[in-house]
């Protein structure tokens, strides 16, 4: 009997097992400010938040927060318990963190801490992370150890360094923004846990080219007069005492010059009563931020506070020269010539520098141009890849020391 040909039905594979998802890199970051006030600190966060979410990470803040915050931020916010900070009520102060935040961080699971802060909350944080097994980093972004001095507290000021010695070891590794400071860390027996994390500065944002003679007329400053600029936080550690007495002195000498401050804070109305012929412009942001920059002469800076500072960069990139105290966050920015540093509290020397600029728009112009130029060196992507590239090296070593 004949057997009818058939086709053969293909037996079915069986799929193949996708590979399981690689968990994404989970990180806890402690702030002080995330987004309540800003700040040159608070800015340099969230990019970095940013980043690291643009690289697949998930990142967790938590930090102080306020009813009206000054802008929306990256990353997932938690509100931490918070008080005012006694004489600085726009700033709070982070108290640490409660069963139920601790419970939060736990249920988060996160791969690394990373503290940005030497407040309770920062101290809680580094605990947690110690009990956790976690790697630890610790990031600098303002020198506290020199509040005190504008705040009526100069004894504190061996207490406090102390604590920020104790803060910063007990980290596996601490973020510095420039070289100077990470000598100094490394001189005072940090070695191998010290790291740069430097900052960037948005070029087409902070250009010359944004300089308009409209804008100077609107704000009362005639084409040929030179506007000395104050830029940033109106609060008294930035160096508002000084930038009133030096503008006071070269009136004195005869030298007019046009005082343009960019920025608020809680010591506007003083320095309005100080400076009635300053213009003030009050916080300004974006495109018109640039403007207002890129429409002043000279930038003087005399902050001894800033670690890195990110307003003499962003006056750099807008073709400023600018004049700054010499602290190691201006040094490392004007070693390559956009400025002239003098030593700080010496306001004869401010007054000088500041009047041979007045004096010699040549010379004020070239240096300015040599700033724009420096500041191509600096990029958000680069400072962000440093930090990226430090959770890795603590990553691939394994359980926190």
């Amino acid at each position: 009997m004949a057997i009818a040909a058939t086709r053969a039905r293909p037996v079915p594979l069986a799929p193949i097992p996708a590979a399981p998802p690689q968990r994404a890199l989970r990180i806890a970051l402690f702030s002080g400010n995330y987004n309540y006030v800003r700040d040159g600190a608070n800015r340099a966060l969230n990019r970095l938040v940013d980043d690291l979410e643009r690289r697949g990470a998930h990142v967790r803040v938590y930090s102080p927060t306020a009813p009206d915050p000054a802008f929306a931020p990256t990353g997932t916010l938690v509100s931490v318990p918070s008080i005012r900070l006694p004489g600085r009520g726009d700033y709070r102060l982070g108290l640490g963190l409660p069963a139920r935040l601790r419970a939060d961080v736990e249920a988060f699971a996160p791969d690394l801490f990373h503290v940005s802060a030497p407040d309770w909350t920062g101290l809680a944080a580094q605990r947690l992370a110690r009990s956790l097994r976690r790697p630890l980093v610790a990031s600098l972004h303002t020198r506290f150890e020199t509040y005190a001095q504008f705040y009526g507290a100069g004894l504190v000021r061996p207490t406090i360094e102390r604590h920020l010695r104790r803060f910063y070891r007990r980290s596996d590794r601490v973020l510095v923004p420039t070289q100077p400071i990470h000598d100094e860390f490394a001189a005072a027996g940090f070695g191998e846990a010290v790291r740069l994390w430097s900052r960037g500065v948005d070029r087409q944002q902070f250009d010359p080219a944004r300089r308009e003679a409209s804008w100077r007329r609107v704000n009362d400053i005639a084409e040929d007069a030179c506007a000395i600029l104050f830029f940033g936080r109106l609060v008294k550690e930035k160096g508002l005492a000084d930038y009133v007495a030096v503008i006071d002195r070269l009136a004195a000498a005869g030298i007019a010059v046009k005082p343009l401050v960019v920025g608020e804070g809680p010591e506007r109305e003083w320095l309005r009563q100080r400076l009635p012929d300053a213009r003030l412009t009050g916080h300004l942001d974006g495109t018109a931020l640039g403007r207002a920059v890129a429409s002043a002469d000279i930038f003087y800076n005399p902050s001894i506070t800033e670690a890195f500072g990110n307003v003499t960069l962003e006056a750099m990139a807008s073709g400023l020269p600018t004049v700054g105290a010499d602290v190691p966050s201006a040094a490392a920015l004007l070693r390559g010539g956009g400025g002239i540093l003098y030593s700080a509290g010496d306001l004869d020397a401010a007054t000088e520098a500041l009047a041979r600029l007045v004096t010699f728009p040549d010379r004020r112009r070239a240096i300015g141009r040599r700033a724009r130029e420096a500041s191509a060196a600096y990029s958000w992507d680069g400072a962000s890849a440093m930090v990226w590239d430090v959770y890795m090296e603590l990553l691939a070593g394994g359980a926190a020391r």
